[in-house]
């Protein structure tokens, strides 16, 4: 995915039905820029610097409604803060265990519309997880 500019961000604000402000401007840049899926509170550490004035709570009152507007989507991850994706096409992650990052990943389709159907359930969204430890921490493991 090519990266955003700060034409297009305002873009996808105003055609959102968002207004358009430095901070929601500097979540979604920070977002795409970076492609970590960040919590609430890494983003809001990140852009402190830049906006004195953010409080932690308009960073998280920006992910909301960037979520309801469906420009970004939270993936929860058990007993971890939940993580925010600017990447709201269908896609799959690994997701490690200790430290909660996630990684995005590229699997063959899956006929879930199909299994859906058979199961006469309906498909809001779905992606899969790919649990277990990152080289990071598995690094780190090998250290001690």
């Amino acid at each position: 995915m090519e990266a955003l500019t700060e034409l297009d961000i305002i873009s996808m604000l105003k055609d959102s039905g968002l207004r358009v402000t430095p901070q929601r401007i500097a979540v979604l840049s920070f977002m795409d820029t970076h492609r970590v899926h960040s919590t609430a509170d890494e983003i809001y550490l990140s852009l402190k610097q830049e906006f004195p004035s953010l409080s932690a709570a308009t960073v998280y009152n920006t992910l909301r409604a960037f979520m309801d507007a469906g420009i970004v989507k939270e993936l929860r991850n058990g007993d971890h803060a939940s993580r925010f994706d600017i990447n709201t096409a269908i896609h799959h992650h690994f997701v490690c265990d200790r430290c909660g990052n996630m990684t995005d990943v590229e699997l063959p389709e899956i006929p879930v519309e199909r299994v859906a159907r058979e199961h006469h359930f309906e498909v809001l969204d779905y992606h899969v997880e790919i649990r277990g430890i990152c080289s990071a921490c598995n690094s780190e493991t090998m250290m001690h």
